[in-house]
């Protein structure tokens, strides 16, 4: 695949950008006091972490759209046919996805923005935050649709069921339930960061062997964009990408997954978000029904932390296996 050039230099250029933006913004958020307020029911040794600053997802957010464009330029010039309707469709698919991603983003960031000035671990509410990600949901649905994904069949792997209608509202609480994960897996230093870099190379090559090349890029650069980041977010964090980090990576997994329509292999690559976010719900049927708490902590990454799991333990194990369920997942379209 003559592009693989290109998704390289993107996964660097991205990489230098989000970890040269940090030198700028690292300092701005601490002089202006968006710092992060630890709630007194989380782990007692969070609460060193108190006022270290949040939105420091800017950093991938803004390498990975400044390269993908770049990428896809350099792309369209050199092996594209400007005159097939396929190359349009394929840009305007590409431009869903990061327009979904950075709207994603500002309801995050109108979390953190409420958080910092409030002083408290409180944003938007729930019902702000799902009436919002229902209506962008329910868009890039539409938008697909009119791109030319019209099928209603949820890709199983080794079969495919079609829904007919229902697929749209299953879709609708899918991507909800998968973009609320991935923010879910934020809450130890490194751990979403580095999650999501593994599962962005896995969607990467995922992209690639199905000839989405132009969504690729966007994976790769939001690779590129996560690793530099980690230079800041590392044990100890110097900052943490805030709600409006994850919700962007989770709007672009979603986004990326779709434009693939593989749902169970979205399931596989984010195999770490999906247990994050099921161990918050059988946490919650759990002591609701029995009165009894089946983890002592969730998320699950809060459980570990309680049972002696350090911060680097615990991503290095949760990133183990991502990659292993992420080179899984490549393995079945191989």
């Amino acid at each position: 695949m003559q592009h693989w050039w290109i998704n390289m230099a993107t996964a660097m250029t991205s990489f230098v950008i989000a970890a040269l933006i940090g030198v700028v913004l690292v300092p701005f958020l601490k002089k202006i006091h968006f710092g992060q307020t630890i709630l007194e029911i989380g782990p007692k040794w969070h609460k060193s972490k108190q006022g270290t600053p949040i939105m420091g997802g800017f950093m991938f957010i803004i390498s990975s759209i400044i390269t993908t464009i770049i990428g896809y330029i350099i792309y369209r010039e050199k092996y594209l046919d400007l005159t097939s309707p396929e190359t349009t469709t394929n840009a305007l698919r590409l431009l869903a996805c990061i327009a979904f991603s950075v709207l994603f983003s500002a309801i995050g960031f109108a979390d953190d923005y409420i958080k910092a000035i409030k002083k408290q671990n409180l944003g938007l509410n729930a019902k702000q935050k799902m009436l919002f990600q229902f209506f962008l949901s329910a868009a890039f649905l539409l938008i697909l649709y009119l791109l030319g994904d019209t099928s209603t069949e949820i890709d199983l792997i080794f079969v495919k069921l079609d829904f007919g209608l229902f697929y749209y509202p299953i879709m609708l609480l899918f991507m909800i339930f998968l973009t609320n994960a991935v923010n879910l897996t934020d809450g130890v230093d490194g751990l979403c960061g580095t999650v999501t870099l593994v599962a962005m190379l896995a969607l990467t090559i995922i992209c690639s062997f199905m000839k989405l090349y132009e969504i690729s890029f966007f994976a790769i650069a939001i690779a590129g964009g996560c690793l530099g980041f980690l230079l800041w977010n590392l044990n100890p964090a110097k900052c943490f990408m805030g709600d409006t980090g994850s919700m962007f990576l989770g709007g672009a997994f979603v986004a990326i997954g779709l434009a693939t329509h593989g749902h169970m292999l979205m399931v596989i690559v984010g195999i770490v978000y999906v247990c994050e976010a099921l161990s918050v719900v059988l946490q919650v049927i759990s002591f609701k029904t029995t009165g009894k708490r089946i983890f002592k902590m969730s998320p699950i990454h809060h459980h570990f932390e309680m049972i002696g799991y350090g911060e680097y333990k615990i991503v290095i194990t949760f990133s183990l296996v991502g990659l292993v369920a992420g080179v899984i997942a490549v393995l079945m379209i191989i």
